[in-house]
């Protein structure tokens, strides 16, 4: 789980695929929640994992020679993991090695971006080969597609003729030249707001008077919008809570437009495209600018461009009266002054590594993240994937960068965080952890009220129903004893 976890950080951070290594099925199983969390979050991440020997009587070098060859081998391992992976493979010979490592790179490389699984019996890890060289260039990621000239033309006269244009995303931001692309799109088509529904990136900087912040699924402009383009987004808004009107134009732009990975999945969009959002955005942005019938009428929406400005203005100023003061020293305090005062003390470049689940839209509210890369939210729902992946985030930015990761108190017990505080000692990578302690698990009760709200468990205590954490754990302890002190 950490080691796995460690690596979808690192290659979240800087788009570069990262290797983990694991010993046969027990530790493929090992890896847990966090294989779901590399699918979900688009890390790209190769995981080699052996198998047990498959010859009994020494026919081959490295043939069974322990008790456990046996107990460990089962009939299919890579069904494992195989149906979050975009690829998984086997290596049969020792002869085309490099050729199977290069094409599980290519999936896990390719938009959407994610983990490539490899197995190999110890026969063929022994197997004795002339040493041969691949060309890497020939290895390389599918390259980004773009939309046709009529399409930019047809989503570019809607978004301009729109009374109120919404755009929804979730994980654009992580090509961080996709977020100064967005940008220039809503600085050019004035009245445009941008919506991040916290997939797993900063994608819109909160400073822009066009950001509605970050949502769930829920926002009141969802619902009042008469056109909206999704773009890069797994869940842009929760039917039975909150769905765009009747009449609404609805386009989707997606990497992944048709989530092949999740079996119910639909939106009610007039047409959608397997499209770089980088690239969508530059096309949209170019066309409209160039085109005299829109930039003329553009040049009539200056009040729209006076009404975000004030209506972002007074929503970050509801935000900052959130984060009152406590009363006394003894005083519990809120989790939006927490957050507040962490903002002001951290470096303006922080990187935060945010796993707070049902308190994740107060963190963001305070945080109010503007620096493409600087916000990595999990993107799944493997709960203990941030204080591993915080650890890669630092491996890859280094010294010079500060690190913090902000967790919930009963996510942050999944996260193993005996291994990741001795690994973080032990490596010397230096994270600021935050843990929000709500002596709990809150989700489950958010989950049951949102079904039955006056059902028999909205009467009972989180004792009743076994999601309280009495008594609390030491989190400062757990650290300490792993770090050796």
């Amino acid at each position: 789980m950490v080691a796995l976890s460690m690596a979808d950080g690192y290659a979240r951070l800087t788009s570069k695929p990262q290797c983990v290594i694991v010993h046969v099925d027990v530790g493929t199983q090992g890896l847990g929640a966090a294989v779901h969390n590399a699918s979900c979050g688009r890390a790209p991440v190769l995981i080699f994992a052996g198998l047990s020997p498959y010859t009994c009587n020494g026919e081959y070098r490295g043939s069974r020679t322990e008790y456990i060859h046996w107990i460990q081998d089962v009939p299919d391992q890579k069904q494992i993991v195989s149906q979050y992976c975009r690829y998984s493979g086997e290596f049969k010979g020792g002869r085309n090695v490099k050729q199977i490592v290069g094409r599980a790179l290519q999936f896990a490389t390719s938009a959407p971006a994610g983990p490539a699984y490899l197995v190999g019996a110890r026969e063929v890890m022994e197997e004795e080969i002339e040493p041969y060289e691949l060309e890497q260039a020939h290895w390389g990621a599918v390259g980004n597609a773009a939309l046709t000239q009529e399409v930019v033309q047809e989503i570019s006269e809607a978004l301009v003729g729109a009374k109120e244009p919404l755009l929804i995303t979730g994980y654009c931001g992580r090509n961080h030249d996709a977020v100064a692309q967005l940008v220039k799109l809503a600085d050019t088509v004035k009245g445009l707001r941008v919506l991040d529904t916290g997939g797993s990136d900063m994608c819109f900087p909160r400073d822009h008077r066009a950001s509605l912040g970050l949502r769930y699924g829920v926002h009141d402009r969802i619902t009042t919008a008469d056109v909206i383009l999704v773009a890069d987004c797994d869940v842009p808004w929760i039917p039975t809570q909150c769905k765009p009107q009747r009449g609404t134009r609805v386009f989707h732009i997606d990497s992944d437009p048709l989530k092949q990975q999740m079996p119910v999945f639909y939106i009610p969009a007039e047409a959608r495209y397997k499209v770089d959002a980088c690239t969508a955005f530059s096309q949209l942005h170019a066309y409209i600018s160039q085109t005299k019938p829109l930039t003329e009428k553009l040049s009539t929406y200056q009040s729209r461009w006076d009404a975000l400005e004030k209506e972002h203005s007074e929503s970050m100023s509801t935000f900052r009266s959130l984060a009152t003061r406590p009363s006394s020293d003894d005083s519990s305090y809120n989790i939006s002054y927490l957050i507040s005062r962490i903002r002001a003390l951290v470096p303006s470049d922080t990187i935060f590594a945010i796993e707070a689940v049902t308190l994740t839209a107060f963190v963001h509210d305070q945080l109010a993240p503007s620096l493409p890369g600087t916000w990595l939210n999990c993107g799944g729902g493997g709960l203990g994937w941030s204080t591993g992946a915080a650890l890669g985030m630092k491996l890859a930015c280094g010294p010079n960068r500060f690190v913090c990761q902000i967790v919930g108190d009963g996510t942050f017990l999944f996260s193993v965080p005996g291994s990741a505080c001795w690994i973080a000692q032990k490596y010397n990578l230096p994270v600021l952890t935050i843990v929000l302690n709500n002596k709990g698990w809150n989700a489950p009760r958010r989950s049951l009220l949102l079904v039955h709200p006056e059902g028999e468990g909205s009467k009972a205590s989180n004792e009743e129903l076994n999601i309280a954490f009495e008594p609390g754990p030491d989190y400062a302890g757990i650290a300490k004893a792993a770090s050796g002190g």
